[in-house]
């Protein structure tokens, strides 16, 4: 199973969109995406997630997080091979690993909580809740935004992840992403 939780090499910048729900990380990738002419890394916890729900009209149990971690780096490990630019992850482990502690009493699994840690990207963006709440089947937290943020703030903090705060309109976050990115790109040319 670790096997399965590694990142595998890539030739490539990876960057996370980082923070609470509904706060505009996967329409921000996809902007980031399409502005590199890259690929992103969707939330595979969304998709297992909501067939979940259709089936069987259950939330996430903390059984699902490693399957959601599985399939979240497959799902980086094949797509990083598809550039040579930039990564756009809408997510990663560390996230799987905050919200566990959110909703489960402050534990993760021993082997989540490893990878989460040990898995490693060029940038965060952590994004502010300074976006209207939309509401879905998984999305369950309206008013504990602020609390999911800072939890967020951190593990990043905590953890010693390099980071850039995401404020503002979709236009502004965009730019701001772009200008860290740019960087990015040119001190690794």
């Amino acid at each position: 199973m670790e096997e399965q939780l590694k990142q595998q090499p890539a030739n490539c910048i990876k960057v996370v969109l980082f923070g609470p729900e509904s706060t505009g990380k996967t329409t921000l990738s996809r902007q980031l995406a399409r502005h590199y002419n890259s690929v992103w890394v969707p939330e595979y916890a969304r998709e297992y997630l909501q067939n979940k729900w259709n089936n069987e009209r259950k939330t996430c149990e903390p059984k699902d997080l490693l399957p959601i971690a599985i399939g979240q780096i497959r799902l980086e490990n094949e797509l990083a091979q598809k550039t040579n630019t930039v990564l756009i992850c809408d997510t990663d482990l560390l996230e799987t690993k905050v919200y566990s502690e959110a909703y489960y009493s402050g534990t993760c699994d021993p082997i989540l909580e490893k990878f989460a840690l040990e898995n490693t990207y060029s940038l965060y963006f952590l994004t502010y809740i300074d976006t209207p709440w939309e509401a879905d089947d998984l999305r369950d937290k309206p008013n504990e935004r602020e609390r999911m943020f800072k939890a967020f703030e951190s593990a990043l903090i905590k953890h010693k992840k390099p980071y850039v705060l995401l404020k503002g309109n979709k236009s502004k976050r965009l730019e701001t992403a772009i200008k860290h990115i740019d960087q990015l790109l040119k001190s690794n040319a």
